[in-house]
């Protein structure tokens, strides 16, 4: 008998502009631990994958047909994962311009992990002042446990530190409160 595919969508955005970032490596650690604990599938977005037209598209007719399907992916996901960089107290324009293209009840009542980047702890409540608002605009489902993480949480360009990882983890689990159907079977054994 064939493999069911599985039912939950997890979709992250990561709102660098630059490959490899540390934006991106939070996403993809974020998006490991999910299908860790749930039966999910999950695909990863940069705000590169949008197209060079993503800054001069005015509504999202104007991207490129491979743009505006990763649009829809990130619009037709279960839950997302969105994380930024900041930079001077704010994430980028270009991930701001993205999300204004959507339409204001995109990600209503969606289930959003919130995460940001900085090169220190000084940015941290960026995410709490930025993030959380911009996705309540929206009226998504904004997780409780939002996480910063900062240049000393990472080795080599992975998220190692242990802190960081504990928070992220508390993160996701929020998503099997959510989702407890999608629980993986090995996860729902413990």
């Amino acid at each position: 008998m064939p493999a069911l595919s599985p039912a939950l969508s997890i979709v992250g955005l990561a709102g660098n502009i630059t490959s490899p970032s540390k934006t991106r490596a939070l996403v993809a650690t974020a998006l490991d631990l999910a299908s860790q604990r749930l039966d999910a599938r999950t695909e990863l977005f940069e705000i590169a994958d949008f197209g060079e037209d993503l800054g001069r598209a005015r509504r999202l007719s104007d991207l490129s047909e491979p743009a505006r399907a990763r649009v829809e992916a990130l619009l037709a996901a279960d839950a997302l994962v969105v994380a930024t960089p900041i930079y001077k107290g704010s994430y980028p324009g270009l991930f701001k311009h993205l999300i204004d293209l959507l339409d204001p009840a995109a990600f209503l009542r969606k289930p959003v992990l919130i995460a940001a980047t900085g090169g220190g702890e000084r940015h941290a409540l960026a995410v709490e002042h930025q993030l959380r608002p911009l996705f309540a605009f929206f009226e998504a489902r904004v997780l409780s446990t939002a996480v910063h993480v900062s240049d000393k949480d990472f080795t080599d360009g992975r998220l190692t530190g242990a802190a960081a990882l504990e928070r992220l983890g508390r993160a996701v689990e929020e998503f099997e409160l959510i989702f407890p159907a999608a629980r993986a079977l090995q996860h729902a054994a413990e």
